[in-house]
């Protein structure tokens, strides 16, 4: 038989021969400790984080939400610019529809009939004046309230100001009332209906739920979180309480509220029924040692036409709370695929407690020499060499 014959029939042999690793069993009970110990902390891993807290068996969907809300309530005020007057949803409720969020007014700076005219400037370091000179006919200050007619006007007895074409009388909005203005908001309802999918797992739900909330419901309900958490009707008071505030403070200047709906739910049919769960949080800035500009507020205006047919409007800085309805959440639901990657990827750890035991043995122990000798062998190219001119020969023999 020729060398070449023999080479063939070597790789052909060692095509169907099997190899497996050689294990030593050393007998020490601090790395067999170890070692079990490790591997305890590996499957607890995998199966009480993995799988129970992170429910790595399932995949996972992102929510979809709509949100439209309905506000009640009124309340009669008696103030020395608008008289007795009532203030129903259409009054304090600002848009009456918005996108995720209303306003409800609780505090109001109002100016009535203002008319397109001339008057004094308010006084401030550059308004002030002395003489018509030092007003300047056509100017604009963007933080003014109109356009220079160019005159210096009384504004009071002792002061004077560059007269303004503008919408007179201007507005005072230095102090605001001490007392809300609307603070009987605090009683107001507002009724929230919110509707989410989860469209990879085909779920639909609606926080007016039908096996629990009726007509009938919904006319006597009110949500607490005690006795009725399932009620879509929230009291304003009971809202801005469970964010730890109190309404009657923060309807003084305004401000702006959470109304947090979180849809986390476990579809698989063991879980819980997919039910929201509401909490309420401050969102806007009350650190009181930095309060420029507190609170929340805007203006509007009514329009209105007297006799003469001459346009007038009250103009309203309005403060209030404007409540933001955040829906957030994510749905699980048992798949094969995730269970099998996540447990193969948690499990793939175990591979990591030989490598572990076996740095300990052969750097940590008294009898690592011994150790390291048993489980490494060491080869010299010489002896190589030599085996290989061995089996030379051998070759040229047969």
């Amino acid at each position: 038989m020729t060398k070449t014959t023999c080479c063939c029939h070597g790789c052909l042999s060692c095509f169907f021969d099997y190899e497996t690793p050689r294990t030593i069993v050393i007998q020490s009970k601090g790395v067999g400790l170890l070692f079990r110990f490790i591997n305890f902390l590996i499957i607890a891993y995998v199966f009480g984080y993995v799988c129970y807290l992170q429910k790595g068996y399932q995949d996972t969907d992102s929510i979809i939400s709509s949100v439209t809300t309905k506000v009640k309530g009124y309340s009669f005020t008696n103030s020395s610019n608008l008289g007795p007057h009532i203030w129903d949803v259409a009054d304090f409720v600002i848009p009456p529809q918005g996108e995720n969020s209303f306003f409800v007014l609780t505090n109001a700076i109002i100016t009535p009939r203002q008319t397109q005219s001339s008057c004094p400037e308010l006084p401030t370091t550059s308004t002030i004046c002395i003489a018509d000179c030092d007003c300047t006919e056509g100017f604009s200050d963007p933080r003014g309230n109109g356009i220079q007619t160019g005159l210096c006007v009384n504004y009071s007895d002792t002061i004077k100001t560059c007269e303004v074409q503008s919408w007179c009388p201007l507005e005072l909005d230095v102090n605001i009332p001490e007392q809300a203005l609307l603070g009987a908001a605090e009683n107001f309802t507002v009724l929230i209906k919110n509707s989410v999918t989860y469209p990879k797992f085909n779920f639909h739900g609606r926080n007016i739920m039908s096996d629990i909330v009726n007509t009938s419901y919904l006319k006597r309900c009110e949500f607490n979180r005690q006795t009725d958490p399932h009620c879509p009707i929230f009291h304003l008071k009971t809202m801005v309480s469970e964010a730890e505030e109190e309404f009657q403070t923060m309807a003084v200047k305004g401000g702006v509220l959470g109304i947090l709906i979180d849809w986390t739910c476990d579809l698989d049919w063991w879980g819980k029924p997919c039910r929201p769960q509401y909490t309420f949080r401050r969102l806007d800035d009350k650190n009181p040692t930095n309060n420029v500009a507190p609170g929340y507020n805007f203006r509007f205006a009514k329009y209105f036409y007297n006799s003469d047919g001459k346009e007038t409007r009250t103009l309203i800085k309005a403060y209030g709370i404007r409540f933001d309805v955040i829906v957030f959440g994510n749905a699980g639901k048992f798949s094969i695929v995730p269970t099998i990657v996540n447990l193969g990827a948690a499990l793939s750890f175990l591979s990591l407690t030989g490598a572990v035991c076996d740095w300990v043995l052969v750097t940590c122990t008294r009898r690592r020499h011994y150790y390291l000798k048993h489980k490494t062998t060491v080869l010299d190219d010489s002896d190589d060499t030599t085996e290989s001119l061995s089996m030379g020969t051998t070759y040229g023999t047969h």
